[in-house]
């Protein structure tokens, strides 16, 4: 018989497999991105040659294809990576979402923001931040029940504790399949952008979870109002 794998060779060997693919997946990246080149350049030769118009279209798609697919595997890469945060003091997590609104708005997602006035601030990456509210609200969409005809709703809040202060986004009405964690599925492109936005969430001191099967709640540490 063989001997089995110890639990430390075998988190040791996943560890370096990850490493390669990682790797590997870099390397198919460049590869991509240089057949998206040659694509592009038959596409303007293919334009100026008056080729019908359904072959232009199979380019197109064939580039569109090229750019998600290169786009899913920056993506993995930068998640085996810690995250690098660009914090400012001061930063209101009420103005990153209303900023989301309007732009999601724009595009005719639907979904409605329930917020007071409070600014809700701390020391935050506003870029890093933003990518995952989308991806979280993305995955949210796609996660409403089939029948929902009201928008998704999203409510800002303030959470106090003995120890702590947050601020609390959910995302609610929502049809989580029992034992699922959207944050760490991993299940296809949109569980890949719902895990590195909990990692960005984290990265900050906060917390991405599913709770009772019908909402997504994301905690992130804020300063303290004193009132006198």
């Amino acid at each position: 018989m063989k001997p089995l794998i110890s639990e430390e060779q075998d988190t040791n060997t996943l560890r370096d497999l990850g490493r390669a693919s990682v790797q590997i997946v870099h390397d198919l990246k460049n590869q991509l991105n240089g057949l998206k080149l040659y694509a592009t350049f038959l596409r303007k030769r293919m334009e100026k040659s008056d080729h019908p118009a359904d072959e232009l279209e199979t380019v197109g798609k064939l580039i569109s294809g090229l750019d998600r697919v290169a786009g899913d595997m920056t993506l993995l890469v930068r998640y085996s990576r810690p995250v690098e945060l660009r914090r400012q003091p001061g930063v209101s997590i009420l103005e990153i979402m209303k900023a989301m609104s309007e732009q999601e708005q724009e595009s005719e997602r639907s979904f409605h923001l329930n917020a007071g006035n409070e600014a809700l601030e701390g020391d935050f990456d506003v870029t890093a931040l933003t990518e995952s509210f989308k991806a979280i609200t993305s995955g949210a969409l796609k996660l409403r029940p089939a029948q929902a005809k009201e928008p998704l709703e999203i409510s800002i809040g303030r959470e106090t504790d003995v120890d702590s202060t947050s601020a609390i986004i959910e995302w609610r009405g929502l049809q989580i399949g029992e034992g699922l964690d959207p944050f760490h599925s991993f299940a296809g492109s949109d569980g890949l952008r719902m895990a590195m936005a909990a990692k960005i969430i984290e990265a900050h001191g906060g917390s991405a979870n599913a709770e009772n099967g019908n909402r997504m709640v994301v905690r992130l540490p804020v300063k303290a109002v004193f009132s006198f």
